[in-house]
């Protein structure tokens, strides 16, 4: 479906022609015509799909049609990091270029005199405000954020902000808005919580979901089965690859995310890791070397992955296996992207086969495993164990296909 073909309005258009969209990716072409009309919605897709366009769109496209210009707020976009509130409103500046709709992000970790700014263009009036939980609740708290008139609230990578703790920031920011409005959320998982708090928020929703067990096709998996001792010596063999040129390796705990990039650096290999432990101002540095390639290896932990928005990375390395099959789709998904091609790799240690069987379920097919090279010593079967089973019975992984949630 062509982009003409949903009634946006023209000056929307040029901006969406000029950022080079042609066609509405499956989650723009379900959900766009749901938010037009006014429908409350649950939505679901993994990540490169072009779930940011898919509400950003109908909220610049149904502002710019109300023509109402005052210095109230229209949009509010709850998010769960800096970096994923500074990618959408990079977006949001970009689709809206050729219009005379506004926005503004607002975060936190900053210095007052960024504080300060954002307090004065929230007194102003900006359209559409961006924002992590905990700062706008300090600017909400002190009484001149202008949310009467609001008409869309949209929680982006709601699942995210649950695992991070925000579910009472969410239900305190929501006293401030006013009963009257449009409500959107979107999640890369579905977990019962995400379900719950849709039913405290969205009024009959209408429900988006699109496949999250089929990584894109472009994309090729491999995992080798090692022992704990072997990871950092196969993570370091593996990234010293000489035509690789953009590598994501993610870490489940900012402790491994800290001690392998540190033996990365040992081997002269160019690695800096991200993770909640540095401040705002080295993560924001990191992240735009890794945009601009000039660093090769970003060493990642999941509670910001969903803020590095790159085209053309080469590699996604799993160093350790994540907690579960939408993790994994969701990781690997930051390769192969558009029309590229891409490989993914999960080291398995003993005590992951568990999990890395689980994610296999999902997927409907094994992962393909591939041998260590000799030289690291021999390495451990793959034989899972049932998680949680008692007395550790094995269980043979069922490969065959769910339907399509």
């Amino acid at each position: 479906m062509k982009f003409n073909e949903f009634g946006f309005s023209q000056n929307l258009l040029e901006g969406i022609e000029a950022i080079g969209f042609e066609d509405a990716t499956s989650i723009q072409e379900k959900a766009i015509p749901h938010i037009m009309e006014g429908n409350d919605l649950i939505g679901s897709a993994q990540t490169g799909t072009g779930k940011t366009a898919a509400f950003l769109l109908p909220i610049i496209d149904g502002i710019i049609k109300k023509n109402v210009h005052d210095d109230q707020i229209k949009a509010l976009i709850i998010v769960p990091t800096r970096e994923l509130a500074m990618q959408i409103d990079q977006q949001m500046e970009g689709l809206s270029y050729f219009t005379s709709v506004s926005s503004i992000p607002v975060y936190g970790g900053s210095d007052g005199n960024t504080f300060s700014k954002e307090k004065k263009a929230l007194e102003s009036g900006a359209d559409v405000v961006v924002g992590t939980p905990g700062r706008l609740i300090a600017h909400l708290n002190m009484g001149y954020v202008k949310l009467k008139k609001l008409e869309y609230f949209i929680l982006d990578e709601a699942d995210r902000m649950l695992d991070m703790g925000f579910h009472a920031d969410i239900m305190k920011i929501i006293g401030f808005l006013p009963e009257k409005r449009q409500n959107l959320l979107f999640s890369a998982t579905m977990p019962k919580k995400i379900l719950e708090l849709s039913k405290s928020v969205l009024h009959d929703p209408v429900e988006v979901h699109m496949a999250i067990s089929k990584p894109v096709e472009k994309l090729s998996q491999r995992a080798f089965i090692v022992y704990e001792s072997q990871k950092i010596p196969l993570a370091k063999f593996l990234l010293s690859a000489k035509r690789l040129k953009s590598v994501i390796v993610f870490c489940s705990t900012k402790s491994s995310a800290k001690e392998l990039t540190k033996s990365l650096k040992k081997e002269n290999l160019p690695a800096e890791e991200i993770h909640s432990d540095l401040g705002q101002e080295t993560r924001e540095e990191v992240l735009s070397s890794f945009k601009h390639k000039q660093l090769k290896i970003l060493v990642a932990t999941d509670i910001l992955s969903r803020g590095i928005d790159v085209e053309d990375i080469d590699l996604v390395l799993n160093y350790d296996v994540p907690n579960s099959g939408e993790d994994y789709i969701h990781r690997i998904g930051r390769t192969a992207r558009a029309a590229a091609y891409g490989i993914a790799i999960t080291l398995v240690s003993e005590k992951e086969q568990g999990k890395m069987a689980d994610i296999e379920r999902l997927l409907g097919a094994p992962v393909p495993k591939a041998e260590i090279p000799g030289t690291f010593g021999p390495s451990p079967e793959y034989k899972p164990r049932t998680r949680g089973n008692g007395r550790g019975k094995r269980r043979k992984p069922n490969f065959k296909r769910k339907n399509s949630r």
